[in-house]
């Protein structure tokens, strides 16, 4: 009874490890809102991007420390390995006198504190910006993403549609070489037709392979902007129809630019530059600081005696001349803002031109899906009309060879119309610097 329990038990426990194994294996099914989720937690790039935000902040904070005291304490021994010998006349004598202690112990305590200083307050404020452009750059790459994932999550199911397409095309191959070979054997269809049916069946396999290929290269492609292992299964749901709706979705205006993140961090660059000017110009201020110090030495052979001392002082620095340079650092700071609002007017005029771009090819896509989803419906019923006039004799096999090669084209072309509207949407998003 116990080696029947044991047996009994034993394939308990096997049968568990095998339904655990294949949840594992189970594909990660995922919507798009899902995908974008999972990027924006998971992706190195999202990771980056807030690590750097973070390292902006301790940067920002510790520029504030030059605000506070700057405190020092110090302590040192000396010992005397050979005394220096001063030689003085006494009374026409040379006397030799030893000049020194054997130890000498010191400890000091000082602090300053700068009062007035305008050049290090106004960096105070480019610390701030540094971590304002650095947000901006966060939420830039957030954007980008987005865009990214959309974009793979897109041709994921690009390629799964192209599949059914494919899979589709070689069933009704298949099933029509199954007709044909029944009329072939009772001596209704000629050797040529059966021939011709078995080289669409034989030309379609390899089309299936590939797209299922192509399928397995999205997914691989959408894993990788998502931040996830490439080994771990995932089933892209929903299908390219579920965006038909979005097609009617009004354009975006050439002046839609305050989100746009280029000219957004070249505004703050420039801010930053104006900023380093004023603080170049205020380097002709004169400086005040505080500073006090407290020492504590001793001196002596075998017995110390120790001795206190302090002092406190103000001190101001007036700049007078510096050989120019400050003037010429100036005119520099000068030329860079010139250089960049130049540089900002040559990238607003590229974005606006990209935003005429996409919403042309987003009025094309539409074109293109309104004349597709047409020859859809036609291509149908000619591919329906062709099989059932061949099926009565009333058509060569070629023709309805090429009835199924339009509809197969038709198809294909619905599916890249949406696919093609979508990401050139995406990406005008990603321009326009919208998070969604």
């Amino acid at each position: 009874m116990g080696k029947y329990s044991f047996r009994i038990l034993f394939i308990l426990l096997i049968t568990n490890l095998l339904c655990v194994n294949i949840k594992a294996q189970e594909p990660l099914r995922l919507t798009l809102d899902q995908a974008l989720e999972i990027a924006l937690s998971e992706s190195n790039t999202i990771k980056i991007a807030d690590m750097t935000v973070t390292k902006s902040g301790y940067a920002k904070k510790g520029s504030y420390a030059a605000l506070y005291p700057n405190i020092n304490v110090n302590g040192s021994y000396q010992r005397t390995l050979l005394k220096q010998v001063m030689v003085m006349d006494m009374g026409g004598q040379p006397m030799e006198i030893k000049v020194g202690r054997d130890n000498s112990i010191s400890a000091s305590a000082s602090a300053a504190l700068p009062l007035v200083n305008a050049p290090l307050w106004e960096s105070l404020k480019l610390s701030a910006m540094d971590v304002e452009l650095a947000v901006e750059q966060a939420r830039s790459s957030k954007v980008s993403l987005i865009a990214q994932v959309k974009q793979a999550f897109y041709g994921v199911l690009l390629a799964k549609e192209s599949l059914e397409v494919m899979t589709q095309v070689y069933d009704n191959a298949q099933q029509n070489y199954e007709k044909i070979l029944q009329r072939y054997n009772v001596g209704k269809a000629s050797e040529v037709e059966k021939l011709r049916a078995q080289v669409n069946v034989m030309n379609a396999e390899p089309n299936v392979s590939s797209m299922e290929n192509a399928v397995l290269l999205a997914n691989w492609q959408l894993k990788a902007v998502m931040g996830l292992d490439l080994a771990t299964e995932v089933e892209a749901l929903g299908d390219l129809d579920d965006y038909t709706n979005q097609l009617l979705t009004p354009y975006v205006s050439e002046d839609d630019l305050s989100s746009n993140s280029s000219l957004l961090q070249l505004d703050i660059q420039d801010r930053m530059l104006e900023s380093n000017l004023r603080m170049q110009k205020k380097q002709y201020l004169p400086t005040l600081s505080a500073s006090i110090n407290y020492n504590y030495s001793a001196m002596g052979d075998d017995e110390l005696r120790w001795f206190p001392s302090s002092t406190a002082a103000l001190t101001m620095s007036v700049p007078v001349f510096d050989g120019f340079q400050k003037h010429y650092n100036i005119q520099q700071s000068k030329i860079n803002r010139d250089m960049l609002a130049m540089q900002r007017e040559d990238a607003e005029r590229n974005i606006r031109i990209a935003i005429r771009n996409y919403n042309d090819k987003i009025a094309l896509c539409v074109k293109n899906y309104t004349a597709a989803n047409a020859t859809v419906e036609i291509a149908q019923k000619s591919y329906e009309i062709s099989q059932k006039m061949y099926e009565v004799g009333k058509t060569t096999l070629v023709e309805l060879n090429d009835a199924q090669l339009a509809l197969q084209q038709a198809q294909l072309n619905q599916a890249q119309a949406i696919y093609d509207f979508m990401v050139a949407k995406a990406s005008l998003n990603e321009l326009v610097g919208k998070e969604e």
